[in-house]
């Protein structure tokens, strides 16, 4: 069996996993499919071990907590369970770097590949772990009090753990696939997770219910249809990953390109 083979046969078990464990939808399962085999074939089982820490961590922290994140899930746009559109939001970028490793090979190709993995994975870190702070979060750049689960709200608990996750995906980075330097290669992927909140903060779409007056990411709420608030309609909370995740890459790229 030639490599393309073993490394679509492990993104379908790994994504069969994920269907198993309610983490992914059936739509998300064949996205992983797609994002799993093409990363392997461009960056062979070290960009496979990188892509399975990202979705392994994000997992676990997104089961920590689950009665108070319950309580926020009605303002989210969708629910736990992340489906081809979301999953392509973070796997994307990733992607298409390793479709380009493969037409183009250079080593600048695993670099960026890390910092676009350590950008999702800081942003997801942040939202998961952050979600978990006693204290309210605050809105950036205002950094004034506002409520749980608003798009581009900062808590200091969340913005350690986003500095974590850029560090641990680095890391990764650096043993399997010896991309170097480490620290600039977290920082970066960190300013992906920084670029996400500003982008939430100041351009994503907001609606509020007509009902119980609550802040959401839904267009639907209460059984009926909530008022648009701020924001670019288009804007949701997918299009600021994917846009926040091409970002650090683009910075990135300005030092790793030589």
């Amino acid at each position: 069996m030639s490599h393309e083979w073993w490394y679509a046969a492990a993104s379908v078990i790994a994504a069969g996993g994920g269907w198993l464990l309610r983490s992914l939808s059936v739509s998300g399962a064949a996205a992983t499919v797609v994002v799993g085999t093409l990363v392997g074939c461009g960056f062979s089982w070290g960009g496979l071990w990188l892509l399975g820490l990202f979705f392994a961590s994000s997992s676990f922290f997104s089961n920590a907590g689950k009665r108070k994140k319950a309580k926020m899930a009605g303002k989210l746009a969708k629910g736990g369970r992340r489906d081809a559109v979301q999953v392509l939001a973070n796997g994307g970028v990733p992607a298409v770097l390793a479709l380009l490793a493969l037409l183009r090979p250079d080593p600048v190709w695993n670099e960026l590949f890390v910092v676009a993995v350590a950008a999702a994975n800081a942003d997801t870190w942040a939202s998961e772990i952050g979600a978990l702070s006693r204290r309210p979060p605050r809105a950036w750049p205002s950094f004034q009090p506002v409520e749980a689960g608003t798009s581009g709200a900062v808590t200091l608990l969340g913005t350690v753990a986003s500095l974590a996750g850029a560090l641990f995906i680095a890391a990764a980075g650096a043993h399997f696939l010896h991309t170097t330097p480490f620290l600039t290669i977290a920082l970066f992927g960190w300013f992906g997770s920084w670029l996400d909140t500003w982008l939430g903060a100041a351009w994503q779409s907001a609606y509020r219910c007509l009902v119980c007056g609550a802040a959401t990411e839904r267009k639907w709420h209460c059984g009926q249809r909530t008022i648009h608030v701020k924001g670019w309609r288009w804007l949701d909370n997918d299009a600021v990953n994917a846009l926040s995740i091409i970002g650090a890459v683009l910075a990135a790229a300005f030092v790793f390109v030589r």
